[in-house]
């Protein structure tokens, strides 16, 4: 981003009301609170109150206070007592997952700033060290509300429910004995104890793991400041392995206990250190920095692959981001800790209850419990057929477009579409583009079965899906090895589009038919996420579909797409064309609007455009999951903008893009969210719904989603949300299971959803 830019977000701001709802985000500086005396305290204060005021001016929202706010909607799915408690567990667990990745990626990202002296201003206006200090306090008021609720709400559940998260006080002697046989037969093999002082190095120990800090004491051979012998204290360290399971079960006839295996280990923790003094054992658990960016090259004597591999080895190692400690710790251990990873005690999270939400997923996976989380509706037929089995996917295909809408309908004419080509004499060709499948994936044995068929089997696969990279490259050498051609992702691109091209002889010509989708290529997402895709042999596409692939995998540049916007070439600018043309139809009394249903919008040259047109009076309804960097609704600059998150039992993950043109629509669908990042670092593409059913699911998909008053949250001019409470309530999750033709409508209704704040005000 240029420094005009930046100046710009600092400078070009204008005075902002505080919402009215209660944030359990609002900033208090932890590292005082902890730590410092009195003044130094007043002085922090005003510092964070000055940045607060920053932030509150600002042009745009911080897209790392905003993940925070998602992680706080998130959270609370959790407080809401009409769910079961194992649906409390999960969202509790989603937390401390999203939480991990945002000290792994974002704050990560924000210290490779610090550590190495890079300025950096954020869509805030406030600067890297004052900017990272409010990002700790949000993310430990966050932390403590999180704790609260499970202490003081969720486990008082556990009894009613047949189920106890255990002491060692809880158990029998019978059950207290099979414990200690456990912890000699299975867990002290694998413990290896990590001493540190001046003849060991300090260990490397990993990330989002549970570790042991042991302060060991020998004898009165040193003598203190004051002249008086003291002991000689040493630290060393105890990782727990990461495959042990996290809690140790107890099956009673009328409940299962839980025991975090730590408080076994601990118990029996003296058995490693024979004839020593153990003055503390800490349990703690680090979180590294994760950010890294991947340095390609067009030199073909670099192995791609072998450089991925040495990235992950360095986000294993990566700088020490945050540090979970429980609560009875020792503050010797602590300060060391500090020191050696130049952290200050504003980035310690102390936590009163079990250190790592992610536990309860082995209470959710017990064969006890894994029934009681709510269960999906029985999948339904899209619309246009009359069943969810499809006896033969190429006829049907043949008959007209399908638009697929995850969970609601079934993933598996996409496999079945793929299982069918590798079978099927007179398929030629297959070509795919691969982010993030699943292990055992369907989708991999289909392509390889094709590859075994002779099928020419071309596989776009991305490696550097994060977090998701080992598993990639696992799959995509099982693929090389068996004969499909396969492209590990284009220099200095992350391949983010989801298309699939069967390409079949039938006789008397060759037909293509095609997959387009918002979601990848997973059957196990596809029964979570909200997704869309499109079955299609409508060769306007499908021809589309062709050159784009030619672009990916070889050197072709086409100048002109007929239904497809993609990245980077030029989408940011058609959005940005298509914004305006919204503008000018609505100078000149043409009916005019936008709505969009994306995961994330930070893009900074879109929201300008989004902002302009709503200067002009067009309204623009904004359905945003995650991450929203633009301001809603703020005096001369977006009043006409609104937006809301839908946050529920699914993870939204569906892209539409609709633009009313004077009620004759054109609706996007797609992989892309409106990120610099999709536009710029990315190969992206967005499809037009040209079908006419297929158009008029999309428009009441969003319809719908506007309707929305269960999962829904509306998003304030000073960034926090408001729930949105309805004595008539719709939730999508469960309408879109009835949904039938009769339903769908041919264009938005703009006035049902704004509201002017002039008129209001007035």
């Amino acid at each position: 981003m240029s420094d005009s830019k930046l100046d710009q977000i600092i400078n070009d701001t204008e005075d902002s009301s505080q919402g009215n709802l209660l944030s359990f985000l609002q900033p208090k500086n932890w590292k005082i609170n902890l730590m410092a005396p009195r003044e130094a305290k007043r002085k922090v204060e005003k510092s964070m109150q000055k940045a607060q005021d920053t932030i509150n001016k600002a042009r745009f929202i911080s897209r790392d206070l905003s993940w925070l706010k998602f992680d706080e909607r998130v959270l609370d799915q959790a407080r809401d007592s009409e769910k079961s408690l194992f649906d409390r567990l999960k969202f509790l667990a989603i937390t401390a997952s999203n939480l991990d990745e945002f000290f792994t990626i974002r704050i990560g990202s924000l210290y490779n700033y610090i550590d190495f002296g890079k300025e950096r201003t954020d869509y805030s206006g406030l600067r890297e060290v004052p900017f990272k200090q409010t990002l700790i306090s949000s993310a430990q008021e966050f932390s403590q509300e999180k704790h609260r609720l499970f202490i003081e709400e969720i486990l008082p559940l556990f009894p009613e429910n047949g189920l106890m998260l255990a002491n060692l006080d809880d158990l029998t002697p019978d059950e207290l004995a099979d414990a200690e046989a456990y912890f000699h037969r299975t867990i002290y093999p694998m413990l290896t104890p990590m001493v540190f002082d001046h003849t060991h190095t300090f260990p490397s120990l990993l990330a989002k793991t549970l570790i042991f800090g042991v302060v060991t004491v020998g004898f009165a051979d040193k003598k203190n400041a004051k002249g008086k012998y003291e002991k000689d204290r040493k630290i060393s360290f105890v990782q727990i392995p990461l495959n042990l399971t996290r809690l140790y079960v107890i099956e009673r006839d009328d409940k299962v206990l839980f025991l975090p295996i730590e408080q076994i280990i601990q118990h029996y923790l003296q058995v490693l250190y024979r004839n020593v003094e153990i003055e503390s054992t800490t349990l703690f658990r680090i979180t590294r920095n994760g950010d890294f960016d991947v340095v390609e090259h067009e030199d073909t004597e670099t192995d791609f692959v072998d450089e991925i591999k040495k990235k992950i080895k360095d986000r294993r190692l990566g700088r020490v981001t945050r540090v979970e400690v429980e609560e009875n710790h020792s503050d010797f251990l602590l300060g060391e800790m500090l020191k050696r990873w130049t952290l200050e005690k504003s980035d310690i999270f102390i936590k009163k209850s079990i250190l790592d939400f992610t536990a309860f997923w082995q209470i959710l996976k017990h064969p006890e419990f894994k029934t009681k989380l709510a269960a999906n509706h029985a999948v339904v037929p899209p619309l246009g057929l009359k069943s969810v089995k499809i006896s033969d996917i190429f006829d049907t295909m043949k008959r007209g477009d399908i638009l697929l809408h995850h969970p609601y309908n079934n993933f598996e004419p996409v496999i079945q579409l793929l299982e069918q080509a590798a079978e099927d004499s007179q398929v030629l060709a297959i070509k795919i583009t691969l982010y993030r499948i699943s292990k055992n994936s369907r989708i991999a044995s289909a392509l390889l079965r094709a590859a075994e068929n002779g099928k020419h089997v071309s596989v776009l696969f991305e490696v550097k899906a994060r977090f998701d990279e080992e598993n990639n490259i696992r799959e995509a050498t099982r693929l090389q090895k068996a004969g499909c051609f396969v492209i590990y992702g284009i220099p200095g691109l992350k391949t983010h589009t989801k298309l699939l091209q069967v390409i079949r002889n039938e006789g008397s010509h060759v037909m293509s038919y095609a997959h387009l989708s918002s979601g990848n290529y997973n059957e196990d997402t596809a029964k979570l996420y909200t997704d869309l895709g499109l079955l299609t042999t409508d060769s306007r596409i499908t021809q589309d579909i062709s050159e784009f692939f030619n672009v990916i995998t070889g050197h072709s540049m086409p100048t002109h797409y007929e239904h497809l916007i993609t990245a980077p070439r030029d989408m940011r600018n058609r959005l940005i064309e298509m914004i305006e043309e919204e503008v000018e139809n609505h100078k000149q009394g043409i009916p005019a609007g936008i709505c969009w249903k994306i995961n994330s919008l930070q893009d900074l040259d879109t929201m300008e455009a989004l902002y302009k047109a709503s200067k002009a009076g067009v309204p623009v309804l904004l359905i945003i999951r995650g991450i929203c960097c633009i301001r809603p609704q703020r005096p001369g600059l977006s009043e006409n903008i609104f937006i809301k998150s839908i946050v529920g039992n699914y993870l939204e993950h569906t892209r539409l893009y609709y633009f009313h043109r004077g009620g004759e629509a054109k609706v996007y669908g797609g992989s892309a969210d409106v990120m610099v990042r999709s536009f710029d670092r990315r190969i992206e593409s967005l499809f037009e719904m040209v079908n006419p059913r297929a158009k008029n699911m999309a428009i009441t998909i969003l319809d719908w989603n506007l309707r929305d008053t269960v999962n829904s949250y509306e998003m304030q001019e000073d960034g926090n949300y408001w729930k949105v409470e309805s004595s008539e309530p719709f939730n999508i999750h469960e309408a879109f299971y009835q949904i039938a033709e009769e339903d769908l409508i041919e264009q938005l209704t703009f006035e049902k959803y704004t509201v002017n704040l002039a008129q209001t005000e007035n």
